[in-house]
């Protein structure tokens, strides 16, 4: 659904293709753009993100995140706790696992070798189904760039954002 809304944006304001970048769940609504609307997509860029469910950390971890995240995303207008809820629930309702090879345009994934709410083993195997993907690690966990390795995350951006075709690793 969310793919979907994504896609009836892009046809409202204009925008034939673009450059799709997710982090986290967005990572998974990245992906399934591409799958179901590739010719939307120029370019993938997958951070902190898994293609399936049936692969990430126990429940705990996502009870932590929601905890974690109704403390540090406050703001004036504050994500109602049951619109997590069902993010959460098509989150871990999501796999894409056997279609990753349909995805043909580039992709560079970001990953956090100390991630603890979508491993590291995980997004490797992601990197595996995506031929051609480029996969960079690094040293922190899920939202890395929101403490630390901010410049690191920027350049890597513009790197992926850049370059004519990646080298598969």
């Amino acid at each position: 659904m969310m793919a979907n809304d994504t896609d009836a944006l892009m046809e409202a304001v204009g925008m034939s293709r673009a450059t799709v970048l997710g982090v986290s769940m967005g990572g998974r609504i990245a992906l399934d753009l591409a799958l179901d609307h590739p010719d939307r997509v120029d370019r993938l860029i997958l951070v902190s993100t898994t293609a399936s469910a049936r692969l990430e950390s126990p429940t705990p971890r996502m009870e932590m995140l929601s905890v974690l995240s109704s403390l540090i995303f406050r703001g004036k207008y504050p994500q109602p706790r049951y619109a997590f809820a069902r993010q959460r629930q098509a989150s871990r309702a999501y796999d894409c696992m056997d279609r990753l090879g349909e995805i043909h345009v580039p992709t560079t994934i970001l990953h956090g070798r100390k991630d603890k709410i979508a491993s590291l083993s995980d997004a490797r195997q992601m990197h595996r189904g995506i031929a051609g993907s480029h996969m960079v690690t690094f040293s922190g966990g899920h939202l890395f760039f929101l403490v630390r390795e901010r410049k690191w995350f920027l350049d890597s951006l513009t790197t992926a954002f850049t370059a004519e075709s990646l080298p598969a690793s």
